[in-house]
């Protein structure tokens, strides 16, 4: 008989923010005594290996999500990419039935990875997408998210439910057709009082090319600035790799501990406005300077909306310059919620027998 529930936690492969904001979910399945299963693709599931080495790994089909080189394309490659992404739904969902079965899996935390769940246990959805904005075709693309999350059992948000809030328009729509629970914002990062050693820290993740467009971006920008620059590619491998460009100092990845300290090391964040990294600079009071993913709609909604906010400014990648971070004493920076969530209570779905 088994003593403990077993909670498969299984983050989509986009980027390092769906995987990064499931370490303190899956930190809090420890503490709460459920043996915890980790389950994705790519770099995402190197990420959560490295931090949790010893919990059983599984890897799932890859979604193979790329961005268009030029933003006007976007869309269009999503579309052109869509056969493909079907098929490995498909595909993870048999992958999914396996591993439930082979390990007596009790409960599936599904972080925007549209077919992990399974009919016989409870599944729940993470995301802070509840409308998915996507321009003129908005209607749809929310439409078929959300035919997506009432499979699943339940639809964890990460935010506040009132004000102030980070997701915006995003994460507040009125859902009835499955319980929606607002847990507030997730971070494995802590707030800590340390010496300022790096004027800017640049923070680069998300899927190819534009990931690699905007790190060159970056590393030509500042090969003249006087100031002392951190950057950090996003790209997990099996070593952790320095190099050095000028002022600039660059590494491949950092593990939890090892960003929590920088970034609470350095002054300035410079960094996609992807919802992880807001939650994150959120958490450690933090002023950012945005340059959202170009063609990506979310991204670029919730840089304006912070923008207009007077919280943190931001440009499109193709205007970026040093003058534009003379903006930033203007803007107020990212600021802690107080939100505590009941773990315990929020676990009990897996507790039913």
């Amino acid at each position: 008989m088994k003593s403990n529930k077993r909670i498969l936690v299984a983050p989509l492969n986009w980027g390092l923010g769906h995987a990064a904001r499931c370490i303190p979910i899956i930190n809090a399945l420890k503490a709460n005594k459920f043996e915890v299963y980790i389950a994705s693709d790519g770099i995402a599931l190197a990420l959560l290996q490295k931090e949790f080495p010893e919990l059983t790994a599984f890897e799932l089909p890859p979604y193979n999500i790329t961005y268009a080189k030029k933003a006007k394309h976007f869309k269009l490659k999503l579309i052109q990419d869509s056969p493909k992404l079907l098929k490995a739904i498909n595909q993870e969902k048999k992958t999914i039935a396996t591993i439930v079965k082979d390990h007596n899996i009790d409960g599936i935390i599904s972080d925007n990875r549209l077919g992990a769940h399974h009919k016989d246990i409870p599944c729940v959805f993470i995301t802070h997408q509840l409308q998915v904005l996507s321009g003129n075709t908005t209607w749809i693309s929310t439409k078929l998210h959300q035919k997506v999350i009432k499979r699943f059992n339940e639809c964890w948000v990460p935010d506040n439910l009132g004000e102030p809030n980070l997701s915006g328009k995003l994460g507040h729509v009125m859902m009835y057709d499955i319980p929606i629970k607002y847990i507030g914002p997730l971070s494995r990062f802590k707030s800590e009082d340390r010496p300022i050693k790096y004027d800017i820290l640049a923070l680069i993740s998300g899927p190819e090319p534009q990931r690699s467009m905007l790190e060159t971006l970056l590393l030509d920008t500042f090969k003249a600035y006087d100031g002392k620059v951190k950057l950090v590619r996003g790209i997990v491998e099996d070593e952790q790799r320095m190099t050095q460009f000028g002022s600039i100092s660059v590494c491949n990845f950092m593990t939890s501990s090892e960003l929590n300290n920088i970034i609470n090391e350095s002054d300035l964040i410079i960094s996609r406005s992807g919802y992880t990294t807001l939650m994150d600079l959120a958490k450690l009071n933090k002023k950012a300077f945005f340059i959202p993913t170009p063609g990506q709609f979310e991204q670029k909604y919730l840089a304006k909306r912070l923008t207009d906010l007077k919280i943190v400014p931001s440009c499109q990648q193709n205007e970026f310059t040093i003058e534009k971070l003379m903006e930033v004493p203007q803007f107020s920076g990212l600021r802690a919620m107080d939100y505590e969530v009941n773990f315990k209570k929020l676990f009990s779905l897996f507790q039913s027998e």
